[in-house]
């Protein structure tokens, strides 16, 4: 997609982290295109005419390294929840807020004609990714070992400790306490998440 006439911006799936910013940056700049940025789900290079075979490559060496290039309005749409959900959940202050008026704010859109279009690609609705991804940051906190499930609560926008302990162990099968001493260095992600 172009977004103006000095550089064209490429939305790209599955990107989670910073390790994944650098690694996609390092597939760009394998193919001598040298990004303006790299953001989560976003690549923004100067406006050029990518030749059918470069895509294709680029399109292989994105794969191989667990990524793709978004192509459709839904699927960018799809990406752009995934991201808005991680900075929902992994902003303490974000996830005080409501999530619909989160994703309102960072997509442009409603929160409705978002959430259809994610569940309709996803098979599942925004409010469980989010509960997923929430139950991901919680699992990294307990592993850490510095916070205690109460201070863990309120970081990741549960509103006791015992609601969290209750929806932890809906989603993984234990609780918080024999995860945190089963676990602690091995953190398992829940399965496609």
């Amino acid at each position: 997609m172009v977004d103006s006439e000095k550089h064209m911006e490429l939305l790209i799936k599955n990107m989670v982290c910073r390790h994944c910013i650098e690694a996609v940056r390092q597939i760009f700049e394998k193919f001598d295109i040298e990004p303006e940025s790299v953001s989560l789900g976003r690549v923004s290079i100067p406006a050029q005419h990518l030749e059918p075979s470069l895509l294709e490559s680029l399109d292989k060496a994105l794969h191989e390294a667990g990524f793709s290039r978004i192509t459709d309005p839904d699927g960018g749409i799809v990406e752009q929840v995934k991201q808005a959900v991680m900075h929902h959940v992994r902003s303490e202050e974000e996830c005080r807020l409501n999530l619909s008026d989160c994703i309102e704010r960072q997509l442009g859109i409603s929160y409705d004609a978002a959430s259809r279009i994610f569940s309709r690609h996803e098979g599942r609705t925004v409010e469980n990714y989010c509960t997923a991804q929430r139950i991901e940051r919680v699992k990294e906190l307990l592993e850490y070992g510095e916070l205690t499930l109460s201070e863990i609560a309120w970081q990741t926008g549960f509103s006791s400790p015992a609601h969290l302990s209750r929806r932890f162990k809906e989603i993984t099968g234990i609780t918080p306490s024999a995860y945190r001493m089963k676990h602690q260095g091995a953190r398992r992600p829940l399965p496609d998440v």
